[in-house]
C-alpha cells in the first residue's frame, strides 16, 4: 500500500514542481508521516527528481523550446552547487538548513513584486554575474534541503526576463543537475531505500509529463500568482514543522 502512496505522491508532487516548483510540499512531508529517516526522505527525493526533471526537459527539447547551446553550460554550476549542499549537509544543523531556507523564500517573494515582468520576456540565458551564482546557490541549497529550489529557480529566471515555458525547460534541467550530484552523496553515503525509491520514481516520471504540457498551456500572466501562493504555503510549511 505504501508503494502505492509514493506513486501518487510522486505525481502530485511532480506536477506541482514542474509547474511552480515547491513538489517537496507533498512529498517531504508524507514521507516523514510514513517514519522515513529525515536525510533518507531527501536521498529518495533526489533521485527521482534526477529522472523525472530530465524527462520534462528532454520533452522541451525536443519541441525546440529550448537548446543545448544556450543551456549546457548550466550543468557544472548546478551539479557543483549540487555536490556542494549534499557533501555538507550532514554537517549543518536541521535548525540553521529551516532558517537558510525561510531566508530564501522571503527574499524571492518580496522580489517577485517588484518590475512588471510576468514570464513574457524574450531574453536568451546568459552567462553572467547573476545567472552563476545564482544557479549554483540554488543548487547547494537544492543538496542541503530542496523544498522550494524550484520556486527560487523560476523566480531567477523571471527575474532575467526568460519566457516562462522556457523557464520551465531551464529550471527543469538545473534540478537534474542539481539533484544528480546531491544524489551521488546521499547514494555513497548510504541513505538511500531502494523499493520506495522506484515506487516515488515512476510516479514522478508520470507527473513530469503532466505538468510540463500543462506548463505549455499556462498563460504568462498566471505564472506571478501560482509563484506566489506556493511560496506562501512553502513558508508555511516549513515554520510548521520548526514550531511542532
Amino acid at each position: 500500500m505504501e508503494f502505492v502512496l509514493l506513486y501518487l505522491i510522486g505525481i502530485c508532487a511532480t506536477t506541482l514542481g514542474t509547474l511552480a516548483g515547491g513538489g517537496g510540499l507533498i512529498s517531504l512531508p508524507v514521507m516523514l508521516l510514513m517514519g522515513m529517516p529525515v536525510h533518507s526522505a531527501i536521498g529518495v527525493n533526489k533521485v527521482s527528481n534526477t529522472i523525472s526533471s530530465f524527462s520534462s526537459f528532454y520533452h522541451l527539447y525536443k519541441k525546440k523550446e529550448i537548446s543545448l547551446k544556450e543551456s549546457l553550460w548550466m550543468i557544472p554550476v548546478s551539479l557543483g552547487g549540487g555536490i556542494t549542499g549534499g557533501f555538507i549537509a550532514s554537517k549543518l544543523s536541521e535548525d540553521k538548513m529551516y532558517i537558510l531556507a525561510i531566508i530564501l523564500l522571503i527574499f524571492a517573494f518580496i522580489t517577485s513584486f517588484k518590475g512588471k515582468k510576468h514570464f513574457s520576456g524574450t531574453e536568451p540565458l546568459r552567462m553572467n554575474r547573476v545567472s552563476i551564482p545564482g544557479l549554483f546557490g540554488i543548487g547547494m541549497y537544492d543538496g542541503l534541503f530542496g523544498p522550494g529550489q524550484g520556486t527560487l529557480m523560476l523566480y531567477l529566471f523571471g527575474y532575467m526576463n526568460i519566457a516562462y515555458i522556457r523557464a520551465v525547460a531551464l529550471a527543469r534541467l538545473a534540478t537534474f543537475s542539481s539533484c544528480f550530484g546531491a544524489a551521488i552523496t546521499y547514494i555513497a553515503a548510504g541513505k538511500i531505500l531502494w523499493p520506495m525509491t522506484l515506487a516515488l520514481l515512476l510516479g514522478s516520471l508520470t507527473g513530469a509529463q503532466i505538468g510540463v504540457r500543462m506548463a505549455e498551456r499556462l498563460k504568462p500572466k498566471y505564472v506571478q500568482p501560482l509563484l506566489r501562493m506556493v511560496t506562501v504555503a512553502l513558508m508555511i510549511q516549513i515554520l510548521a514543522e520548526k514550531v511542532f
